[in-house]
């Protein structure tokens, strides 16, 4: 999963600056394995020194359905059954996917890159592309430029992070901020990306780096950003990102989903 350290940094500097506050993250392990095997989860986590304090072991069923319960921001499995069900009863989710080589990463700055359409956004625009082609969807974004997209399953993540990034801002810590977000989308800034940043604009969110690649490949300017995740609805992007290093999770939301199954 993400970069525990870094997870583990954040929450060290949160505790630091507002000591009698409780809004920081909590990772939950949540596994459809039996009860009896807790002893062993509990070793390995004490033998890699890893803060996980909760566990939810559903003995073969299911662990969806306790996902509210435990108010859950963010669900990340690498079961893609699991993650679909759960971004159908409305959480945000994804499957996790290991980079193939190994890359250093910041121990001391959390790093989150999501793409937009049908992660942050919903996937109107790409339902466009998709079905009316690049020029109807230039056009469509030019005449709804000033029409905020509908949000999209990630939006609220990143929301949650905008709120912990905002109590450092509140101490002049802006700079020293230790979460910072990308949005990398294959959108060209020009022709359509007013409209994306318009919407971050309503919705009083902000990104630390857009970068806008008008289709070209993800994956290398994901080798520069270096995020302990990234966030894409299309399996080509998680695929590019693997291969030169990087954590990916796909988001199975959206008219892409459908063309992936007939691919």
């Amino acid at each position: 999963i993400f970069n525990l350290q870094a997870l583990e940094h954040v929450n060290a500097r949160l505790l630091e600056l507002y000591p009698d506050d409780e809004e920081r993250f909590d990772i939950v392990l949540m596994t459809n394995n039996h009860a009896q095997v807790g002893v062993r989860l509990i070793n390995s986590i004490n033998h890699y020194g890893l803060t996980i304090e909760r566990f939810c072991m559903t003995g073969g069923k299911s662990p969806i359905g306790y996902l509210t319960a435990y108010l859950t921001n963010l669900y990340l499995s690498a079961d893609s059954e699991k993650v679909q069900e759960a971004i159908e009863a409305g959480i945000a989710s994804a499957t996790m996917f290991t980079a193939s080589k190994d890359v250093a990463y910041s121990d001391t700055q959390l790093r989150v890159a999501f793409d937009g359409d049908a992660v942050l956004f919903s996937d109107e625009s790409e339902q466009i592309v998709k079905e009316q082609g690049l020029d109807r969807f230039f056009e469509h974004e030019q005449l709804n430029e000033n029409k905020p997209l509908a949000q999209g399953p990630l939006k609220g993540f990143l929301e949650d992070l905008g709120k912990l990034q905002k109590k450092f801002y509140a101490k002049n810590e802006r700079l020293n901020c230790p979460i910072r977000t990308f949005l990398v989308t294959a959108r060209s800034a020009a022709s359509s990306g007013a409209r994306v940043l318009k919407t971050l604009r309503s919705w009083g969110l902000e990104i630390d780096e857009a970068l806008f690649l008008a289709g070209a490949p993800k994956g290398p300017i994901l080798v520069k950003i270096r995020p302990h995740i990234f966030f894409d609805d299309q399996m080509f992007h998680i695929e590019g990102a693997q291969k030169l290093g990087t954590i990916a999770a796909h988001v199975p939301y959206g008219i892409a989903q459908k063309y992936h199954k007939s691919a």
